[in-house]
């Protein structure tokens, strides 16, 4: 395979209610297999999925986490209401989402959004991304897949990666399972998250500044599949050992 990674030019500043679908047709030419990979954030503005601090009142809790991080008690409330569980509170604030994502502060940015507001995640970024995918079939005629991705550290190294979050028509693992290496070896527990390394590449091109470029196209991958979810990828608590250490770690 032959990979192509380019950038969606001109995209305006999203607004609730812009149809992103039309937006990137008209800035582009999709082919089929294309996959479309977007930043979380334009699709938060666009779902309407802003809001003010001012318009919340703390609880107990958020204000407890708050004197601990010296932050806005608002901004942690804001994380508590959108989170499933808090696995660390101190010294980093670490949360699963509601829909599983496991990440800092539940992922709410303010960066790249109008002065007084925060953006949150998508709620259901499967569903946006599936929206996404369907019109932009529907208007192109082409066969697509679509990535929503985010911005998320690394437990164990420094720096940010771009993330998926949200898929349509593409399995977010490459189960390898069964297949044999060089060597006639066959492989036992291979998995590669090939989702992550695709909204990896694609965040080189985004940029983490003020480039602006929060839609690129990835080309010349037939990674296209029936119906996906980006569930596929989360351990669950059962198998997810991680979890159980930081459980064990807030009890002590």
């Amino acid at each position: 395979m032959n990979m192509e990674v380019f950038t969606v030019e001109n995209i305006p500043l999203i607004n609730e209610g812009d149809d992103i679908t039309s937006i990137i047709c008209e800035r582009s030419t999709i082919e089929d297999n294309d996959i479309i990979v977007i930043a979380s954030t334009i699709v938060a503005k666009a779902e309407g999925r802003m809001f003010r601090l001012e318009d919340i009142i703390p609880g107990e809790k958020a204000l407890e986490i708050a004197d601990k991080h010296n932050l806005d008690a608002r901004f942690v409330q804001a994380v508590l209401d959108r989170s499933k569980e808090v696995l660390v509170d101190y010294p980093i604030f670490l949360v699963e989402t509601q829909n599983g994502h496991v990440c800092i502060k539940a992922g709410i940015d303010d960066s790249n959004v109008d002065t007084g507001y925060l953006a949150d995640l998508p709620s259901n970024p499967d569903e946006s991304a599936k929206k996404i995918g369907l019109a932009l079939e529907q208007k192109t005629g082409k066969k697509i897949s679509v990535i929503l991705t985010d911005t998320n550290g690394r437990a164990f190294k420094i720096g940010q990666t771009g993330i998926a979050i949200g898929v349509y028509k593409i399995h977010p693992i490459m189960n390898w399972k069964g297949q044999k290496d060089l060597f006639g070896n066959v492989l036992e527990i291979t998995e590669e998250a090939i989702a992550d390394e695709i909204a990896g590449a694609a965040n080189l091109l985004m940029g983490e500044g003020d480039g602006g470029y929060p839609v690129v196209i990835v080309r010349g991958l037939k990674f296209r599949s029936e119906e996906a979810s980006i569930q596929e990828m989360y351990r669950s608590d059962r198998e997810d050992i991680i979890k159980k250490g930081l459980r064990c770690l807030s009890k002590v």
